[in-house]
């Protein structure tokens, strides 16, 4: 589809509004690959066509790709910068700056708004009444100080279908290590007491949750309860232990703080955040944006670290104080406040640190940002050199930034699924990784499944074409996937079969012997190898890997929605009057698997025989069900491309 042109766009943009908003420039295709926001909707847009001469190479290599340019009406600027992260996440336009993450990082989430609360780990931070901590640097190090607070503050630690079954304590208790609430050991307020610790402690107010630890240790020796305060003393022992661990940057803050700094170099710039909570340094993080140099006179640091903000707390936890390397203005700098204040519903102060310890802060985000550049440039170019080396074996006509792999996954012919996984630059792209239900195929076909799959997904152009396509099998598979490539118009993507060799030897060339896998090209008889250590092969086995574990995750997901009606059909005695009854006794399979046989057998209408079983038969349908995935695709190699109809 044709565009309007630059003089049609310019006589467009004389009809836009003088407001507030945000505008969306799109190309021929009618994509959108720029999202900006704007306080004079008319003005930035016109400035854009105003001529070449004041602009950098990527604004001027935008410009000649913008065929359509819309907009979206805000009441202030504020909502226009909400409003542009959210544009931003949904349509991942190609020249806005974006966050990807290399994991997702770990918060703990207190449920407080439940009667009896607990710890959870989360990856995202959710409006849902609950009060979160983090981001924290890894999932180990949050689990580790949940089973600390638990301990500490004898918090439960059970699900809640399981807490809201129980007729007596469980082992937790029984071991010290929980008040009991689900069978009424422990009233609401003094658990709350507890919860209300764990909060304090996890907020940095050290002082006095030892201050309260030590009154109601008191408390509990004067009258005589000397094992309670035994354990309260225990506690703060703990306590002091955990704090003493901690890098305390100013121990007399009593605010969280987020340092903001950067490094790099034309082949881009590492930002790195670094949490700050009551003076403790609790976590950082970094994000790297390839070809963006901070030295180039065409970028100009406040507007893509602005850009880095406003989509960086799109998720994140406020903090009450953001210190930034770049001084944004005294304009811009009000308005980034104002935008936290909404995301955070309370004030922020936002500002470049003048201050002799707003320096040092500043000072370890940048010297940390300086390391992590290092790492991640010498990692960057690790890649770029195996893609080099995949483009050559393979004879691709460019390195393949980004590749597309797909496994098929079912369990004994049944509810057969699909996955999409994607690495650009050598990396996962886990926005790109999609999931499918087989829908035209009956029973075990993985050639028709993986055929119907790679026509799903390029009849769609949603996402730009791949420079490689994995399919996770042999010849078979390769033949489906370019039989399917070739009916909707795509037979010019290069694709690749990968598989598990079954024959021990066999080929002359030592390197083809000396690896299991398997590289199946269109035309070639013998399979391509690449060294195990090498970066090449670390790339493309890595990526069938994850599209395996991708589509196993989905197929377990499905199966256990239904898993339990199915695998308690099979137990004998066992009608549906009495499935409800232990659905709602525990709640879920899991509760019941961890349950014990005197619990099931306690049910109205159960007995102890009755619960041996059920137990038994929901033990072995588990172990059954770990052993029988099928791996689609693997050890194919002695297979013939299949013709097509």
């Amino acid at each position: 589809m044709g565009g309007m042109g630059d003089e049609g766009i310019k006589e467009k943009v004389k009809e836009f509004p003088q407001t507030p908003g945000v505008y969306l420039m799109k190309n021929a295709a009618e994509k959108i690959i720029y999202v900006g926001k704007a306080k004079n909707l008319r003005a930035r847009v016109r400035s854009y066509f105003a001529g070449a001469g004041g602009h950098g190479a990527k604004t001027r290599l935008l410009v000649q790709q913008i065929a359509f340019v819309d907009y979206i009406l805000t009441n202030t600027e504020v909502e226009a910068f909400l409003l542009e992260a959210s544009l931003i996440k949904k349509h991942r336009p190609r020249y806005n700056i974006r966050l990807k993450d290399d994991k997702s990082y770990p918060y703990i989430r207190v449920s407080v708004a439940d009667r009896f609360p607990r710890l959870y780990l989360a990856r995202r931070v959710k409006k849902d009444g609950a009060v979160y901590f983090g981001p924290y640097t890894s999932g180990a190090a949050v689990w580790g100080t949940i089973r600390f607070l638990n301990r500490t503050f004898m918090i439960r630690d059970c699900k809640d279908g399981f807490f809201a079954s129980r007729a007596r304590p469980c082992m937790t208790h029984q071991i010290g290590r929980c008040t009991a609430p689900c069978v009424g050991y422990v009233t609401e307020e003094d658990y709350r007491k507890d919860i209300d610790a764990a909060v304090s402690f996890l907020r940095g107010n050290d002082k006095k949750v030892i201050k309260d630890l030590s009154g109601r240790m008191k408390a509990a020796a004067a009258a005589e309860r000397f094992e309670a305060a035994a354990k309260i003393r225990d506690s703060i022992e703990a306590v002091r232990k955990v704090l003493e661990r901690q890098a305390v940057v100013n121990d007399t803050s009593e605010v969280d703080q987020d340092v903001v700094g950067f490094h790099g170099d034309e082949r881009g710039t590492l930002i790195e955040t670094i949490h700050i909570r009551q003076g403790r340094v609790i976590g950082n993080r970094r994000h790297f944006l390839p070809l963006l140099d901070p030295a180039s006179p065409e970028e100009d640091a406040r507007e893509w670290l602005t850009s880095f903000i406003n989509q960086y707390y799109d998720e994140n936890i406020v903090p009450d104080e953001l210190l930034l390397a770049v001084d944004l203005g005294a304009d811009l700098t009000c308005l980034l406040a104002a935008v936290l204040r909404e995301r955070g519903g309370r004030d922020v102060s936002v500002r470049f640190p003048t201050d002799n310890n707003g320096h040092k802060l500043l000072d370890m985000a940048n010297a940390n940002a300086k390391s992590h550049f290092a790492a991640y440039v010498s990692k960057s170019e690790r890649k770029q050199l195996g893609l080099e080396e995949i483009q050559r074996r393979f004879k691709l006509e460019a390195p393949p930034r980004r590749i597309e792999c797909y496994d098929i996954s079912n369990f004994q012919g049944r509810e057969s699924v699909a996955s999409q996984v994607v690495f650009v630059d050598g990396a996962p792209s886990k926005d790109d990784y999609r999931r499918y239900k087989i829908k035209t195929v009956t029973g075990s076909n993985d050639f028709a499944s993986m055929k119907e799959v790679l026509g799903r997904r390029f009849r769609h152009d949603e996402w730009e074409d791949p420079h490689l396509i994995v399919v996770d099998g042999g010849k078979g598979q390769l033949g489906m996937a370019l039989e399917a490539l070739k009916e909707v118009g795509k037979a010019h993507l290069p694709v690749v079969g990968l598989a598990k060799s079954r024959i021990q030897g066999g080929f002359e060339d030592p390197e083809i012997a000396a690896t299991e896998e398997r590289f199946f090209l269109p035309g070639r008889q013998n399979p391509v190898t690449f060294p195990v250590g090498s970066e090449a092969f670390q790339i493309l086995v890595g990526i069938r890997d994850e599209a395996h574990r991708f589509a196993i995750t989905y197929h377990r997901k499905l199966r256990e929605a239904t898993s339990l009606e199915s695998e308690l059909d099979f137990v004998v005695g066992l009608g549906e009057k009495r499935k409800r009854a232990l659905l709602k006794r525990f709640g879920g399979l899991e509760e019941i698997k961890a349950a014990s046989v005197d619990e099931v057998a306690e049910i109205h209408g159960f007995n102890r025989v009755l619960a041996e079983r059920i137990l038994l038969q929901l033990s072995e349908s588990a172990s059954e069900f770990s052993g029988e995935f099928s791996e689609s695709g693997g050890g194919e190699e002695a297979a013939e491309p299949v013709e097509g109809d």
